[in-house]
């Protein structure tokens, strides 16, 4: 859990800036360089998921999902200055509880 935190957290950044850099240049008129540093932070993004230690690719990206979705609340928050309602809490809430169940649930 130690690692496997941080490196979601570092995949989420990267995944979620590269798209941001990319909506900036493709949406707001922004320079083509927010567009190829976006596409740097996209594949930097496919490369640090990787680092996983669990070895089924479906199951991290499941549970990657709910780390995705709470990052992106967050990005919305800190950066679009789009401040998250309680429907927003609460779905983030619920895919936290979803990712750790299909991450760290006993299994056979």
């Amino acid at each position: 859990m130690i690692v496997t935190i941080p490196i979601f957290l570092m995949a989420g950044l990267a995944e979620i800036g590269g798209g941001y850099l990319i909506w900036m240049w493709l949406r707001e008129g922004k320079s083509i360089y927010f567009g190829l540093a976006g596409g740097i932070a996209l594949i930097l993004y496919g490369i640090i998921a990787t680092f996983q230690t669990f070895p089924t690719f479906g199951r991290v990206y499941a549970a990657y999902g709910g780390v995705f979705i709470v990052l992106s609340v967050l990005w919305g928050w800190g950066i679009d200055k789009k401040t998250p309602d309680l429907y927003d809490w609460i779905g983030a809430i619920i895919c936290v509880i979803g990712a750790s169940i299909i991450l760290w649930a006993p299994r056979n």
